[in-house]
């Protein structure tokens, strides 16, 4: 028997067996999709040459990258703690490049992501390092896509390593979560958000939706949510799942593009021309 499927489109895996799931709800459901060709699906191999690139952004704070990339393609985050490392958002991939990088940096003591898109291999890993735990928020538990013991469920907030934060915020999914590692940017602070707290081509915005494919966008309450959970948080910079980091000021930007999202989608901001033109009207 394989050692486990990898849906194409998403990168999460799922479990062993002689043939690949006929459905993957990830990707049927309508924060993401499935093409009109349908279903794809790979092996999860552990013999697999993709390329991996590790940049070490802060003292023990690295971003990998595997090229080709695997599904959703997220930055991949490992985070140094007196406990062992932290995996943040892994491919779904398992091949050498990943685990002797890992084995070189000392293994892991925990894996975790912001929302089930982004789980990747989680639970191979957990298995390939001792089975450390993989942290999945248990509001989000219907959409865990191979059920294993190594899978802790956890609430609101939750420390997983010294120093090291899991924090709730909701919206994206009811679970979407950051972590909060308040020793990052000098002392400041940083939150890894996934696609929580989405980076934009604007280095001083960030959004928030539902399905960012689909653009869907999520209510003002939700959004207001996001922005009031965080605000209890000390940061100054973000690592969001994909573009570049939010910094400096994070925590500023993402409470004015918070009010910015809810002021267009109440209407209670109005475009200047748009206002011009009713003027002369």
């Amino acid at each position: 028997m394989n050692p486990g499927w990898i849906c194409d489109l998403c990168g999460n895996e799922f479990p062993p067996a002689g043939q690949p799931p006929t459905r993957c709800p990830i990707c049927a459901d309508d924060r993401q999709f499935i093409p009109r060709s349908g279903p794809s699906w790979s092996e999860l191999n552990p013999a697999a040459d993709n390329e991996l690139t590790a940049a070490e952004l802060e003292p023990g704070f690295w971003q990998l990258t595997i090229r080709p990339s695997v599904g959703i393609g997220q930055h991949t985050y490992v985070i140094e703690s007196t406990d062992g490392n932290v995996l943040w958002e892994p491919p779904g991939f398992i091949g050498p490049s990943l685990t002797d990088w890992l084995d070189e940096h000392g293994g892991l003591c925990a894996i975790t992501a912001s929302h089930p898109h982004l789980v990747g291999a989680s639970v191979s890993l957990s298995h390939r390092y001792g089975r450390v735990p993989v942290w999945f928020n248990d509001n989000d538990r219907r959409w865990v896509t191979r059920p294993d013991p190594v899978i802790e469920f956890w609430r609101d907030t939750t420390n997983i390593a010294p120093g090291l934060h899991l924090v709730q915020c909701g919206g994206h999914f009811p679970g979407s979560a950051v972590l909060h590692l308040p020793q990052a940017a000098d002392g400041r602070g940083a939150l890894l958000t996934g696609d929580t707290i989405m980076a934009v081509p604007h280095p001083e915005m960030v959004s928030f939706m539902r399905s960012f494919p689909n653009l869907i966008p999520l209510s003002p309450r939700l959004v207001r949510g996001i922005a009031d959970r965080v605000a209890e948080l000390r940061f100054d910079r973000i690592y969001a799942a994909f573009g570049a980091p939010v910094a400096p000021k994070a925590a500023e930007i993402v409470a004015s593009s918070a009010q910015r999202y809810i002021d267009w989608v109440t209407d209670a901001q109005m475009d200047p021309d748009e206002r011009n033109g009713q003027a002369s009207g």
